[in-house]
């Protein structure tokens, strides 16, 4: 769709959601690779360490552009129900590579810890990348950042977190998120276990 809308209005107004979507994508990748190495070799070795970190950090970026909706507008390039579609696409491919990532270390996660612990942690997990939302789009960090300006970003959370009168539109996105990621993936999960627990029904029968 980004293609054919280039093609029509030889605009490059919305390039840059092929490059989110490619970024979306990093998150599940490497929670397959954590898993695999998790079964075979526990969560505790440096590899996985690592792995579970870089999953922490990509992650973010699988829901992030959910929020791309705030560059819709009309442009007279093409119809803005195309570019409405087009954007829902590619938030919608973002969202399902953001909650096969979620799901794949739950699983692993809920096999070693209690449901109570893991959903514990999951929820701790989808409040960080609901503020990590907040900081991309309002704040402009990127993941890189991290590395590349590690003590502006280190700043700019401190700021939000000593003082949070003044920052009230950090809170309300960051729950705003937190409600939306949190209650999808819930049902996702339940639906999942639900499938998990059919096809081991129709396979001993």
């Amino acid at each position: 769709m980004v293609v054919a809308r280039y093609l029509e209005s030889d605009s490059s107004r919305y390039l840059f959601l092929i490059w989110n979507l490619a970024l979306a994508a990093v998150a599940p990748l490497v929670a397959w690779w954590l898993t695999h190495r998790v079964r075979s070799g526990g969560w505790l070795q440096w590899q996985q360490i690592v792995l579970t970190i870089l999953w922490l950090v990509f992650l973010p970026n699988s829901f992030y552009i959910v929020t791309d909706f705030i560059h819709l507008s009309r442009t007279y390039e093409v119809a803005v129900l195309y570019d409405a579609v087009m954007i829902m696409a590619f938030a919608t491919s973002g969202m399902i590579l953001g909650y096969t990532s979620l799901y794949l270390v739950h699983r692993e996660m809920h096999r070693r810890l209690s449901t109570i612990t893991s959903w514990s942690v999951m929820s701790l997990l989808i409040l960080l990348v609901s503020f990590a939302i907040y900081l991309g789009r309002y704040s402009r960090w990127n993941t890189w950042d991290i590395l590349l300006r590690p003590a502006g970003l280190l700043f700019d959370v401190s700021d939000r977190i000593v003082n949070p009168l003044a920052h009230s539109q950090t809170y309300v996105t960051t729950l705003i998120f937190f409600g939306l990621i949190s209650s999808v993936y819930f049902v996702i999960w339940e639906l999942g276990r639900l499938f998990e627990q059919t096809g081991k029904t129709i396979s001993h029968d």
